[in-house]
């Protein structure tokens, strides 16, 4: 590393996912500067960023001795190459979600990281929204028992097909959200014992899978990942039953319209959810519910975990072999739903 700090971030491409989540999170991060931004349009960055430095291509932001840190944010194909290069150029790396396009592609990221021996993080920032840390809670304090289903659900109603390559032939929601689905699932319970997977265009024009339903079978769990762009009411986030209670949750997590509008993450009120999830629990013969308030979401709890594991006084929040359980189970679900079967890890 260049300095203790502030660590130095090379931010890779600008779109939607550049400019939304990780240049905001970074900027806000104490420890952290967004030193260079590689992008084709300059404009665009400084307007947001007057202060740092505009790179034409990812060549020259290596050649920068100062950049500890490069961080990927181009889309899926692009991911293995760039990770590649940025370790090759001694830099530690975070990938936005997924880990690369394809399991052996993401494979050999490990490898290379292992020998180069520099940090390699992926960026599951589902981890730490509302939803999820709320049920995380209620789960770590035995209010729901055991759990027996848990169903998980990224629903939206987007029935034009777009021109991005989010749509093209090869992408598609399970590469798109997928991950933040399995990641969750993967965190609460560890490895299922086989999967099964429905994988579908449902869009007029479609090019690329806009519905799946994941079933991901444990010895008594059950865990359903669902996710659809033609969904009018798409309310619903969660449902989780166990032994001794359900909860169920309707609506996103909000830190990412708060990204979008602008909202400088970590100020008052970030994070909080508006709508409560129910818990329900027998009472008698019958049943009583009540409100749970919600976990506040914690988007910079990732960057703030970066900058201490590059500081050496921290775990990497997402290691290499929790990204590649992620992509192993992507693998697995694309040739269930090819093959029309369940499949064993």
């Amino acid at each position: 590393m260049s300095s203790p700090l502030p660590f130095k971030v090379a931010l890779v491409g600008y779109g939607f996912v550049g400019k939304t989540f990780h240049a905001p999170l970074i900027a806000a991060t104490p420890g952290l500067l967004l030193h260079t931004v590689v992008s084709s349009d300059p404009a665009k960055v400084l307007a947001d960023h007057p202060a740092v430095k505009v790179a034409p291509d990812l060549d020259a932001a290596l050649a920068d001795a100062e950049i500890d840190l490069v961080v990927i944010a181009t889309p899926d194909p692009l991911h293995a190459s760039q990770a590649h290069a940025a370790l090759d150029a001694g830099k530690a790396v975070v990938i936005d979600k997924p880990f690369a396009a394809a399991l052996d592609e993401a494979r050999a990221l490990v490898d290379h990281a292992q020998r180069a021996g520099k940090l390699l993080s992926v960026f599951h920032n589902r981890r730490w929204d509302s939803d999820f840390l709320t049920l995380r809670a209620l789960i770590a304090d035995g209010a729901l028992g055991e759990v027996v289903q848990y169903e998980s659900h990224f629903d939206r109603f987007r029935p034009v097909v777009r021109d991005r390559w989010r749509e093209k032939p090869g992408a598609g929601a399970l590469l798109d959200l997928g991950p933040h689905l399995i990641d969750q699932a993967l965190q609460l319970f560890g490895p299922p014992q086989a999967i099964q997977a429905d994988l579908a265009v449902q869009k007029d024009g479609g090019q690329a899978p806009d519905y799946f339903h994941l079933v991901l079978r444990y010895p008594r769990l059950r865990v359903l990942l669902h996710a659809s762009q033609m969904t009018i009411d798409s309310r619903l986030r969660m449902a989780v039953h166990g032994t001794k209670g359900s909860f169920v949750k309707q609506g996103l997590d909000q830190q990412e319209n708060a990204l979008k509008a602008g909202v400088v993450p970590g100020s008052q009120g970030w994070g909080a959810d508006p709508q409560p999830g129910t818990l329900t629990t027998p009472d008698g013969d019958g049943t009583a519910s009540r409100e749970v308030a919600g976990v506040p979401g914690d988007y910079l709890a990732y960057y703030a975990t970066i900058r201490d594991a590059l500081s050496g006084h921290g775990p990497n929040p997402v290691p290499p072999d929790q990204a590649l359980a992620v992509m192993t189970l992507i693998d697995l679900a694309q040739r269930s739903a090819a093959e029309g079967r369940e499949l064993s890890l």
